[in-house]
């Protein structure tokens, strides 16, 4: 399925007006999306520092390149000095919780790092005179929207309190733009899944509490079957709907957003999904049919905090920041499945080496 994209694709100078060797801090960036986008735009001629606690990320998974600082934006000093000594001149902040089911089982957790996290960043950011800011929210503020595609204007109605930190987020970012004068552009992400077209850099599977690399894991025998959480959802084959988006689409929409901001755009939120529904269901037959197995599932009760259905209406990324989807799920999949088979314990010490 990769055959008509190569590096290429990835290393295209899209967004050529950008001044050169821009400096960004990356936030979370030894995580799943911080990774694939702090690589991206490494190959795209950014500086990048990336500040990571390394609670949910990895060392290893720092792209070569880059500089890292152990630390959490709950360090403000520690933050302004970086942002200061680097001569940081945007930030993307990834460093949040986001399992919405334990989050109902750890409501303060999720509002300490995801909520207070960023207000202590956003402190040091206005001390060290940084004004640009890509911030990594969810689709889940919209809780189970009464209309869909999801739009931005929808009303933010989350049903779990990571949806809840992400969404009282926002609004301090807002009034931060209103005070401050930080720019930021708010980025509302669908359900996150697939690795790098090589398979050389994903998601680690110790980590993982969502669709896709749970149902790799079982048609990898790692998982001796997948729970599907609810059959009876009024969705055409009783399952859940999400909109799932390819990690390096993802990248890119952050790469764009940083363009936006540069050619002076002003605070926005914008959603960046697919734009296309598919159900738990479907997504379990498509990855029967990449992986050439069996997977194993048993039915059982939906989780609280889990909307029925949701996908996204990607018109303002489209108008906005100039971007739009290029992967499908079969994509999604097949770069996935290389990344669980090349590397079945992802990050520990018995994983193949990461090639850059």
């Amino acid at each position: 399925m990769f055959s008509g994209y190569s590096k290429s694709y990835f290393t295209f100078k899209l967004y050529v007006t950008r001044m050169k060797d821009m400096k960004i801090l990356v936030t979370g960036g030894a995580g799943y999306i911080g990774s694939h986008t702090a690589r991206l735009l490494l190959e795209n001629g950014y500086e990048v520092v990336i500040l990571d606690s390394l609670e949910n990320g990895y060392r290893r998974a720092v792209p070569k390149g880059a500089k890292f600082v152990h630390g959490t934006t709950h360090d403000q000093s520690l933050v302004k000095k970086v942002l200061t000594d680097e001569a940081i001149e945007a930030v993307i902040h990834f460093a949040a919780y986001k399992a919405a089911g334990e989050s109902v089982r750890e409501p303060g957790k999720y509002f300490y790092n995801n909520t207070a996290g960023t207000l202590s960043l956003l402190e040091a950011m206005v001390e060290a005179g940084v004004k640009q800011l890509v911030f990594s929210s969810t689709a889940a503020v919209y809780g189970n929207p009464k209309k869909l595609p999801a739009h931005e204007k929808l009303p933010v109605q989350p049903e779990n309190p990571y949806g809840e930190s992400k969404a009282l987020t926002e609004r301090i970012i807002h009034w931060f733009d209103t005070c401050h004068n930080v720019k930021a552009v708010i980025l509302r992400y669908f359900n996150v899944a697939g690795a790098w077209t090589d398979g050389s850099l994903g998601e680690d599977p110790s980590k993982v509490e969502c669709l896709i690399p749970l149902v790799l894991q079982t048609a990898a025998g790692q998982r001796d079957q997948l729970k599907i959480f609810g059959t009876d959802y009024p969705t055409p084959d009783g399952t859940a709907v999400r909109d799932f988006i390819h990690v390096l689409d993802l990248a890119e929409g952050h790469h764009a957003a940083l363009d936006y901001l540069q050619k002076g755009g002003k605070t926005e939120t914008i959603n960046l999904g697919t734009g296309e529904g598919m159900s738990v269901q479907e997504v379990v037959n498509q990855a029967e049919k990449v992986t050439r197995k069996k997977i194993p599932v048993v039915h059982t009760d939906r989780r609280p905090g889990d909307p029925v259905a949701i996908w996204a209406d990607n018109k303002k990324a489209k108008k906005l920041l100039k971007w739009q989807s290029k992967f499908g799920l079969d994509e999604i999949l097949e770069s996935a499945w290389k990344w669980q088979t090349q590397h079945p314990d992802g990050f520990n010490k018995s994983a193949r080496p990461k090639t850059s």
